[in-house]
């Protein structure tokens, strides 16, 4: 149970991008117990998650659009994009909300989809398309385009400017086009254009990120307890003493919350110690 104690209090703690993290993971899970095939060693995901580029299996499952961005083909390939996304992600959240970021992460992913349909369709190739690699390619393009000067350094290479990880990764891109896993490359190519395209929408004042907040509520709250609606008595405490110490009380708790929370966003969920994590998760009920 304390396990399951601790993920839930770095869900409730953790920002958006180690939401965006959990929620890859857990799906993943999922897919594994119902649609992977263990006797054959692969996938078997249904048309009515996995995105088809055949635009007639697709018009009966219009909802993949938004589904396939949390499925993924393998343990390496969900373990590549959730690297990425951690990396990308807290890069873009220098400079922008966690809103922001989720309605670019979502939005990117559908207009990869997008891509994906209709090249396909004009290319009269059929297959299934799944994974995150599309929306976050539009978190680094987008943070890329906004930011394409800052260092960052890489082991074994030294100093780097994002603008060079991003064109190398899509040149990569460009090159394995022909040869191998068309579709996903595709995809990737799209959450580029869309990255770049947010940026400079954003710079002229149009945030399209703007209409995702509602989902965005969805991701974040869900796994807080819905509350309690019951009526109670209402009365005036009519002891000054009381109510002073009451108070007293209630300012020394929140100041061990922001203590605790300040030194999570400081040096990570995992420097708590035991009580500190009890005590935080006591707090949340």
């Amino acid at each position: 149970m304390n396990f399951i104690n601790d993920l839930k209090l770095q869900y409730k703690t953790g920002g958006i991008v180690q939401k965006l993290i959990f929620w890859n993971v857990g799906i993943f899970i999922l897919s594994l117990v119902f649609f992977y095939q263990f006797t054959k060693g692969y996938f078997a995901l249904p048309n009515w998650l996995a995105l088809h580029s055949n635009l007639s299996v697709f018009s009966q499952n219009p909802w993949t659009l938004f589904t396939y961005v949390f499925l993924h083909s393998g343990f390496l390939h969900l373990l590549f994009n959730m690297i990425v996304l951690n990396f990308s992600g807290r890069l873009f959240t220098t400079y922008f909300t966690g809103r922001q970021l989720f309605g670019l992460f979502i939005l990117g992913g559908i207009f990869s989809g997008i891509v994906y349909l209709l090249s396909y369709f004009l290319l009269g190739m059929s297959s299934q398309l799944v994974g995150a690699s599309g929306a976050i390619m539009a978190v680094l393009i987008a943070t890329a385009t906004y930011a394409p000067n800052m260092s960052l350094r890489i082991p074994l290479i030294g100093i780097v400017k994002l603008w060079h990880v991003a064109a190398v990764i899509l040149a990569i891109d460009l090159i394995q086009l022909p040869i191998q896993n068309t579709g996903g490359h595709i995809a990737h190519l799209g959450g580029a254009i869309f990255g770049y395209l947010y940026i400079k929408l954003l710079q002229q004042g149009t945030d399209l990120s703007k209409g995702i907040s509602k989902l965005q509520d969805v991701v974040e709250n869900w796994s807080k307890p819905k509350p309690k609606h019951s009526f109670k008595k209402v009365h005036r405490n009519t002891n000054p003493t009381k109510s002073s110490f009451s108070n007293t009380e209630k300012d020394m708790h929140q100041k061990k919350i922001d203590a605790i929370l300040d030194k999570i966003s400081q040096s990570g969920y995992d420097s708590l110690t035991k009580e500190e994590k009890q005590y935080l998760f006591k707090a949340g009920k």
